[in-house]
């Protein structure tokens, strides 16, 4: 297997983890995260505003995830050769112009086509974040370095969708994107300041860049992406439609207070990931699908507010680490036959990831508009028990015990 010089060199540096380079693709993660999810928070005044309904207001949430969708394997591939670092800054350059123009868009069309415009710096970005977390940590611990980079996602769910709903409900909508578009000026100049250079991914063992038909059959390959496309379909059926939930079990006011309760949950499970991903990553990922069903499935049965908030920290905790451990499972299924095939299954996780989001978001409305929000909680409950299965059934390859 082939490296270039600026691979090998984070990668066989003694001393412990580059801190400011990975908490500065941490951020980048929370931009994308945070972009994503943030019409969760603000959804019925987003509706109000557009006059438009709920579940077509939730479709924001539906094209972002198209677009990265049918963007991040192409453009993995069209980028191969293309240096990790200025890839990166552009990706988020195209994040600021997307949320800048979510944030002005005058009508449903325009916000429309901003969200499928972020979702496509979101593939490129995605496909290349936790690669370039392994790529810059010291051997052994690429499990951790991921972890750390991933820590923005419950960020974002912790803090900045609870902060975005609250400057949505004092001042709007938009002026929480465009506090999305101030944070992302911030993170280009981190990135460009901290993160080391990186080159094109290693190729495989024979000096080729494995398709992504070779790379799924890698033994527990395809189990991961069938993982990820369940669980995320799953979370993505209720998540995006939490609001209304929320309201139907009369906690509209306190969305704010739930989505924290839940982030805070999200980022005590990453950080219980972060420190075993290395050593236990089998027993992690049963424990969050397994947690993740029960919580849905207590939302289905009741809204009561005990078991609400109750869900909402049983969800968190099994869904924080979820995106650490199922990228961590790729990476090393796939890693077998190099970096390269490593990338490309990368870029097949995303493509999945955001194609569930997708999905999830025509069911999910469907579900509420047609059959309420209590059907939307079942279904996401069946989901994460069918994801559960395909994680028990992948003891050997896929999700292995060490």
């Amino acid at each position: 297997m082939t490296t270039t010089p600026s691979e090998a060199g984070p990668r066989t540096r003694p001393g412990g983890l580059p801190w400011p380079a990975l908490l500065a693709l941490s951020t980048a993660v929370f931009i994308t995260s945070l972009t994503e999810t943030l019409p969760a928070g603000v959804l019925p005044r987003m509706a109000d505003s557009l006059d438009v309904g709920p579940g077509a207001a939730g479709q924001s949430v539906t094209v972002y995830a198209a677009g990265t969708a049918l963007t991040a394997i192409p453009l993995a591939g069209a980028t191969a050769s293309v240096p990790r670092k200025p890839l990166l800054l552009g990706a988020m350059a195209v994040f600021l112009v997307a949320n800048t123009l979510t944030a002005a868009a005058p009508g449903y069309a325009v916000l429309l086509a901003a969200r499928f415009l972020a979702g496509v710096a979101a593939g490129l970005a995605w496909a290349i974040l936790a690669g370039y977390a392994r790529r810059i940590a010291p051997a052994g611990s690429e499990g951790r370095a991921i972890a750390v980079a991933m820590t923005g996602i419950p960020v974002a769910l912790s803090l900045g969708v609870p902060a975005g709903t609250l400057i949505g409900e004092q001042v709007g909508w938009r002026a929480a994107f465009g506090a999305v578009s101030l944070a992302t000026l911030a993170v280009l100049g981190w990135i460009g300041a901290s993160v080391p250079a990186v080159g094109r991914p290693a190729e495989g063992p024979g000096g080729d860049r494995p398709g992504l038909r070779r790379t799924l059959a890698v033994p527990g390959v395809a189990a991961v992406m069938a993982t990820v496309a369940l669980f995320v379909l799953g979370h993505t059926v209720v998540y995006a439609y939490v609001a209304p939930y929320l309201r139907h079990a009369g906690l509209g006011p306190e969305t704010d207070a739930v989505l924290l309760v839940f982030g805070a949950a999200s980022l005590l499970s990453i950080w219980g990931v972060g420190r075993l991903v290395d050593r236990r990553p089998r027993a992690l990922m049963l424990a969050g699908a397994a947690l993740f069903t029960l919580a849905t499935a207590a939302l289905a049965v009741t809204g009561a507010h005990p078991v609400v908030w109750a869900a909402a920290v049983l969800w968190g905790l099994g869904w924080g680490g979820a995106p650490t451990l199922l990228q961590t499972a790729a990476g090393r299924a796939a890693g077998r036959h190099g970096a390269a095939a490593a990338d490309t299954a990368q870029a097949a996780l995303v493509t999945l990831w955001n194609a569930a989001m997708a999905l999830g978001g025509v069911v999910g409305g469907l579900l509420l508009d047609r059959s309420g929000a209590g059907a939307v909680a079942a279904t996401a409950a069946v989901l994460g028990a069918a994801a559960l299965l395909v994680v028990a059934g992948g003891r050997r390859h896929a999700f292995p015990g060490a």
